[in-house]
């Protein structure tokens, strides 16, 4: 199935481009070297208010700005800018059903010389169809060998493209060993994160997360489910993690973007809990859904309405 099946247009440089036409050249120099910053971003369509709900995107937004400062790209386009942009794109398609928006913001061509003083960058946001990325009644983890990129090396807290290789290779291992996602420890051999997720464990009605120095992303939804966690009335602790805890942790749960919350079953061949979702889990993940879909007054201003 063609990538364009289901998209109409995509956004490019300012410009609504017809999906065939959103292309870049093979001496793009993002494609060489992974110079390029990126987002994640879902929205969530009503039936009942027969409306989009695009979930934190102002927050979304603002990280990929960040996270363009950091590396060093100059973007010609503010938050506002950003923010039109994404709804634009988004009515453009005239979408009626759950979506996924990806901007990207990257080194265009011109020269593959390390320095990119003089280079062009381009920006790009598309929207697609989206569902589950894990599944949802619960995944099966392995803790792989590879480590996460440390912050000392590479600044992760930026959602740059080049950091994923580290991301790619320990979801390919974790699936060639027969499992659905993969866990990172940090350089020091504590828990860090899933290839595209943050990690909570539940230990007697009380939440457990790593902290940001254990090289994590400081992922939007982690802020979400921390958040609400709190108003539910469980305790939320950020600290590390040790690898066995995972083993003796009542429940497990990853959050992200595209993973939304996702209750983990098994790791490394270890039954969590009783292996399926756990009550606290399952009532996050309840609570959760309501908000995203504009059903929790309190948390509205999380919510962009399209239409």
């Amino acid at each position: 199935m063609s990538v364009c099946s289901k998209i109409r247009y995509v956004w490019m440089d300012a410009e609504l481009v017809q999906c065939e036409r959103a292309s870049v050249h093979v001496l793009t120099h993002a494609l060489h070297y992974g110079t390029a910053v990126f987002e994640g971003i879902r929205g969530y369509w009503s039936e009942r208010a027969k409306n989009l709900y695009v979930f934190r995107l102002e927050d979304h937004m603002r990280r990929f700005v960040n996270s363009a400062r950091i590396i060093g790209l100059r973007l010609n386009y503010n938050l506002e800018d950003l923010i039109g942009a994404a709804i634009r794109t988004i009515r453009a398609n005239e979408f009626q059903e759950n979506i996924y928006i990806r901007p990207i913001a990257f080194v265009g061509e011109g020269s593959i010389s390390l320095d990119i003083s003089k280079i062009p960058i381009r920006v790009s946001i598309a929207a697609f169809p989206f569902g589950h990325y894990l599944k949802p009644k619960g995944v099966r983890v392995k803790v792989v060998s590879w480590r996460r990129v440390p912050n000392y090396s590479m600044p992760v807290i930026a959602k740059a493209s080049g950091i994923y290789l580290n991301s790619v290779l320990a979801l390919s291992e974790a699936i060639s060993s027969g499992y659905d996602e993969a866990i990172l420890l940090d350089w020091r051999g504590y828990v860090s994160e899933g290839s595209g997720e943050n990690v909570f464990i539940v230990r007697k009605d009380t939440i457990y997360t790593p902290p940001t120095y254990a090289s994590i992303l400081e992922g939007i939804t982690r802020d979400t489910v921390i958040r609400i966690s709190r108003d539910l009335g469980y305790g939320v602790v950020e600290r590390d993690i040790a690898r066995e805890e995972l083993y003796i942790a009542d429940e497990i749960f990853m959050s992200g973007t595209a993973a939304e919350i996702t209750p983990v079953i098994e790791v490394d061949g270890r039954t969590i809990g009783t292996g399926s979702p756990g009550p606290v889990t399952e009532r996050i993940i309840e609570y959760y859904k309501k908000i995203v879909y504009n059903e929790v007054p309190r948390y509205s201003e999380w919510i962009t309405q399209v239409y």
